[in-house]
């Protein structure tokens, strides 16, 4: 944005004018008091006139010229004092101006004006003033969108857990009303059951994620840190998966550069991680054949750990709200998938607290969840 200067009105403009006529008059008054004071002086004192009479005699220059008359030269003086003294006086009635139209600004502003900002170009400190106003407007505006984004993600919190624990409710009061009348075939009452059973594990789910969700967004939730040897890691998550892979017709593949690489984290919660994506997977990466799980050495102080599948694609528009709590790719709010939509929420907070990062590629041969971590948090913390 182009700063300009402080434009003045019709009436500080006048205002300037009678502030140089006054000091203008006073001036002059001023000088004529010093004038005749000095001239009175002179004539009662015989000594300074010859004083001064001996002064222009002896000061010549060039060409045998004298000191040209002392009056004239007092005056001149003078003049240029007064033309300083008005300068003066005129410069700081209009930095007053300029105050008053940054309170005005202000006052405006205040009102309510947010989007406004102070747009004046000064030269003084006042400008230092007037880039700080503009910061601590900027700031507040942005905590007033951030209060106002946490108020809206709090309604959808509430929302989003209302509609994911009625539905399944819904489903086991049925349920469990026919069961109750008494008016079920006896072969139908297994069914319902095991169907009653389905929806209270989804509802324990959802209570389950919500709870850790909440926990990992929580100021005192603290890592247990210890060694962690990534490729043995990965073996036992791919035990643990080994029969729904096989069912799915999915193949695991394991990579580990270096081999024996150990890095500083908390296993319970890197193991929810990798537990996370590769449900993601299962679920969602229709048509996979294969999930890589990749540790690579990036640097000496940060470890690339990459969760690839090759089934289908992710909309580039998904892959920007991936990580949002309960966002679903599919775009509904139905419990097809069996997921609650906090998964990959929870990862990226797990990544968080390792003071990581995680982002997510797709295309029509991989989708890769690539996470950074460094290989000791404490000293990422320490660094920060």
């Amino acid at each position: 944005m182009k700063k300009e200067r402080v434009k003045l009105t019709a009436a500080e403009k006048s205002e300037l004018i009678a502030e140089a006529v006054v000091t203008i008059v006073l001036l002059l008054l001023l000088n004529l008091s010093i004038i005749i004071l000095i001239h009175l002086t002179i004539l009662q004192n015989e000594n300074w006139v010859n004083g001064i009479y001996f002064l222009k005699n002896q000061i010549t220059f060039t060409g045998d010229y004298h000191l040209w008359s002392w009056q004239r030269l007092f005056i001149i003086t003078m003049g240029v004092g007064d033309l300083i003294v008005l300068y003066w006086r005129l410069i700081r009635r209009y930095h007053q101006m300029q105050l008053r139209h940054v309170i005005s600004e202000l006052h405006y502003i205040a009102d309510g004006h947010f989007n406004h900002r102070i747009s004046f170009a000064v030269r003084t400190d006042l400008q230092r003033v007037i880039d700080s106003i503009n910061s601590l407007v900027d700031s507040t505006v942005n905590s007033i969108n951030e209060e106002k984004e946490i108020e809206k993600s709090k309604d959808e919190l509430i929302t989003n857990v209302s509609h994911d624990i009625r539905t399944p409710l819904t489903s086991i009061i049925g349920y469990l009303g026919l069961l109750k009348t008494g008016n079920v075939a006896p072969g139908d009452q297994a069914k319902y059951i095991n169907i009653a059973y389905t929806k209270a594990e989804q509802m324990k789910s959802l209570a389950n994620d919500l709870l850790e969700y909440t926990t990992l967004k929580s100021s005192s939730t603290k890592l247990n840190l210890a060694p962690l040897h990534i490729y043995s890691m990965l073996e036992q998550v791919e035990a643990g998966f080994e029969l729904e892979a096989e069912k799915k017709g999915i193949k695991f593949t394991i990579e580990s550069r270096p081999r024996d690489l150990t890095i500083k984290a908390d296993p319970e919660k890197l193991v929810r991680v990798y537990n996370n994506l590769i449900n993601n997977a299962f679920k969602y990466g229709t048509g996979a054949t294969e999930i890589k799980l990749i540790t690579n050495l990036v640097n000496k102080q940060e470890v690339e750990l990459r969760i690839e599948n090759n089934g289908a694609k992710i909309p580039k528009d998904s892959l920007k709200k991936i990580f949002e709590r309960f966002y679903r790719v599919e775009g509904s709010r139905n419990v097809k998938t069996g997921g609650t939509g906090l998964g990959l929420s929870i990862t990226k907070g797990v990544v968080d607290l390792h003071h990581g990062t995680i982002r997510c590629e797709s295309d029509d041969s991989w989708t890769s969840f690539i996470i950074r971590l460094p290989l000791d948090p404490d000293k990422a913390k320490t660094n920060r």
